[in-house]
């Protein structure tokens, strides 16, 4: 096995969890999951691990979900386990189309973040929105107002790791060049 993938579990990760506790197409869940593997955040949380096992699922995650941490929190225990992430340092921050939202472009992320993410079609439940400590939304300018879930959170993702930059990987990666002496 390479180096990178051996050193790979030791290696740094962004304090951003991706909660997809409410979506539910296993497609758009294993798209999330290479996303949130692609800038080796801490945690995907979903509703349920076994997700992990669908089909679509890892059609969509492409082996990432052998790199990505996982975690479970049940739609019922959302509020409580955002909760329990605000008391271990974590802001909750709803990626949300509401009116009152903050435009991505204003949003000033803290470094320990969870970006809860809602259901498709139907978005975040109030009692969800109410755990969380803000919201965020993507100005759009079509006549469509929404995107997919995963496109959503891969911009939110972006934008996170353009205000709190890259973890360093603690060896150069075989695509990258080696520095010159």
């Amino acid at each position: 096995m390479s180096p990178v993938r051996t050193q790979y579990p030791n290696l740094p990760r962004h304090a951003l969890m991706v909660c997809a506790t409410l979506v539910e197409n296993p497609l758009n869940l294993g798209m999330l999951c290479r996303t949130t593997e692609a800038f080796r955040l801490e945690a995907l949380v979903l509703s349920d691990l076994n997700l992990a096992q669908d089909r679509k699922f890892r059609q969509g995650a492409v082996a990432t979900h052998q790199w990505q941490p996982l975690m479970g929190c049940a739609p019922d225990h959302l509020p409580q386990w955002l909760h329990q992430q605000r008391q271990r340092g974590y802001t909750p921050i709803a990626l949300d189309l509401q009116p009152q939202a903050l435009p991505l472009s204003d949003l000033r992320f803290p470094e320990r973040a969870v970006l809860v993410l809602g259901r498709e079609l139907t978005g975040i439940p109030a009692a969800v929105a109410a755990a969380c400590d803000q919201s965020v939304t993507i100005p759009q300018y079509g006549v469509v107002q929404s995107l997919n879930v995963q496109t959503a959170a891969a911009l939110a993702i972006y934008a996170y790791i353009g205000q709190w930059g890259m973890v360093a990987p603690s060896a150069p990666t075989p695509l990258a060049p080696t520095p010159l002496e």
